[in-house]
């Protein structure tokens, strides 16, 4: 049996950042954008500096049974697959995922009121 890594200390230093991005994110397009941007923080931190990520890497899927999506780039990657397989990561990106569907959801039913706050 294999040990299992945990990378909670990185997803408690980046929630309260992201808890209040949600909170003020007034579309879809920015509950989409806060989360991947999240998500890119939260790798930088664990595989700082052997990997670099980009924007393309991972991406919400509010409708999809699992709530995100990485990009075969990351999944090819050998240190990345492992740290999947063998840590608490995907729980902590469903976890980030759970808020950001739940905005995106209640942004989406309310159309009116987001239009209303962007035009002012």
């Amino acid at each position: 049996m294999s040990d299992q890594q945990s990378f909670t200390k990185y997803e408690n230093e980046i929630l309260p950042e992201y808890r209040q991005k949600m909170s003020q994110a007034e579309s879809t397009e920015d509950v989409k954008k806060f989360f991947v941007y999240s998500c890119l923080d939260l790798l930088g931190r664990i595989f700082s500096p052997g990997m670099s990520f980009e924007y393309e890497d991972i991406s919400l899927n509010p409708d999809g049974e699992v709530c995100y999506t990485l990009h075969d780039r990351l999944l090819d990657s050998a240190d990345f697959s492992d740290a999947l397989k063998n840590s608490d990561l995907s729980n902590i990106l469903t976890r980030l995922s759970a808020p950001a569907v739940n905005r995106y959801h209640h942004l989406d039913k309310n159309p009116a009121k987001t239009n209303a706050k962007i035009r002012g």
